[in-house]
């Protein structure tokens, strides 16, 4: 999400109010302010709509169609109210901590960023620096990013759903955010960040959305303990309708989320749209081949599984890849998303609701790793060739470690919080009830 480091810089204009005529004829040298390019920032714009439709309704299908009947408005509305309060911190305090114009000096500066809290010295008038000469409204860049920090605090949610509650999901939200999500975030993709500093190529989240997220979600899973009755009694998805519509939305939102990583709509926009087309087709396709050949039938489900594997593998990879660099992707990936959903999960007993550690978390793990080796121009990607094959996948193994290590003991902390306090889990009869009934007060169907 940004330079080939992934690197995102936000600058405020130097305005000129203030100085007369005489002063800016006696000053020919002075630059004049830096003005928004109409075609990046209508762009931009339709990114950031783009991602949000991901999330809202996006996700909310996708999740709740995978649930149980009686979870299902209870999945959406957490989903919702997460975004919501995501989106609100983030204006708050988050975008300060992750990309604040302020950078710390010494170790500090490697996890968090500084700056105005509440976005104060940003109007309407003040710009962020793309990858050129070009500059968009501050305001466009802040809104996009937010909606990364919601739909990854979202993501973590199918790992949990059916069993946690409401009210722990608003306390374990702000906290993680601010422990986990923010410093992930500056680390990757901002200047001064441990990460972007170390070389690492993240362009669209693979690190700071999908591992985090993953890898969250597990910890979380297992602080929470397995559903009532899992794995022994079956729970099916209540709606694959609603799934495969879900699925659908996401796939179209993840344009914004990946060629809009490009801040601008250039040819790297084009690169990192064309990948998102040919990773999720193969992911998709490979997923269906991979249960044929387990002895199943080619499934529904198995095409939405195999659709987000795509999506999530190719996303650190979107402008890190050549077209057919991001078909290898899709396909490792799926496979190894199968495996991890379909044999891993029942091996060490873990329930992992909606598989989001399953495919998020292995998936953003084989995307990362495996963009070190698609960016290398002897294999079609758009590196220079200034870093050697080995180095620049040990650089994206140490991101993937920093990030597993970072995300899991922040949301460990977060959890036992949360758990210490009010309790993560509602209570065994309404559990048996389900959460639509227990937790709102109302049912998805009649």
């Amino acid at each position: 999400m940004g330079f080939s480091k992934g690197n995102r810089m936000t600058r405020n204009v130097v305005k000129l109010a203030g100085l007369g005529m005489a002063a800016l004829m006696a000053a020919p040298a002075l630059a004049a302010p830096a003005v928004p390019n109409p075609g990046n920032n209508a762009w931009m714009m339709t990114a950031t709509l783009l991602v949000l439709m991901m999330i809202i309704p996006g996700l909310m299908l996708f999740y709740g169609g995978l649930t149980r009947s009686k979870n299902m408005l209870s999945t959406m509305t957490q989903i919702g109210a997460t975004a919501s309060l995501a989106m609100l911190i983030w204006v708050m305090w988050g975008f300060s901590l992750a990309f604040g114009d302020t950078t710390y000096e010494g170790t500090l500066g490697l996890f968090v960023s500084g700056g105005s809290y509440f976005l104060a010295g940003t109007d309407m008038d003040s710009t962020a620096a793309t990858f050129s000469d070009e500059v968009i409204s501050k305001y466009v860049f802040i809104s996009f990013q937010m909606t990364f920090a919601a739909i990854t605090a979202a993501l973590i949610l199918g790992a949990t759903a059916e069993r946690m509650k409401f009210s722990a999901v608003m306390m374990f939200v702000p906290i993680w955010l601010t422990i986990v999500y923010f410093p992930i975030a500056h680390m990757v993709w901002a200047e001064g960040g441990l990460l972007f500093e170390d070389g690492a190529l993240d362009f669209a989240g693979g690190t700071v959305v999908h591992i985090n997220a993953g890898i969250s979600g597990l910890v979380l899973a297992y602080l929470l303990g397995k559903r009532r009755g899992w794995p022994n009694e079956p729970m099916p998805p209540h709606s694959l309708t609603l799934t495969m519509v879900g699925t659908g939305l996401l796939w179209v939102g993840w344009f914004g989320f990946n060629a809009g990583s490009a801040l601008e709509a250039d040819g790297s926009a084009g690169l990192a749209m064309i990948n998102t087309f040919v990773a999720t087709a193969a992911g998709a396709l490979t997923w269906m081949v991979v249960e044929r050949a387990m002895g199943h039938k080619g499934s529904a489900l198995g095409f939405c599984s195999g659709v987000i594997a795509g999506l999530v593998a190719v996303t650190p990879a979107a402008g890190n890849s050549g077209p057919f660099g991001a078909i290898l992707l899709g396909i490792l990936s799926s496979v190894v998303c199968y495996f991890f959903v379909a044999k891993v999960k029942a091996k060490f007993g873990y329930d992992d609701s909606l598989d989001a550690f399953g495919i998020h978390g292995v998936g953003g793990i084989v995307g990362a790793i495996g963009t070190g080796i698609v960016y290398q121009p002897f294999l079609g990607g758009p590196g220079d060739g200034e870093v050697a094959l080995g180095a620049q996948v040990w650089i994206q193994t140490f991101s993937v470690l920093v990030t597993i290590g970072w995300a899991g003991i922040g949301t460990l902390l977060a959890g036992f919080l949360v758990k210490a306090t009010i309790g993560l889990r509602v209570h065994e009869e309404d559990e048996v009830n389900g959460l639509d009934i227990s937790e709102h007060g109302e049912r998805a169907y009649n």
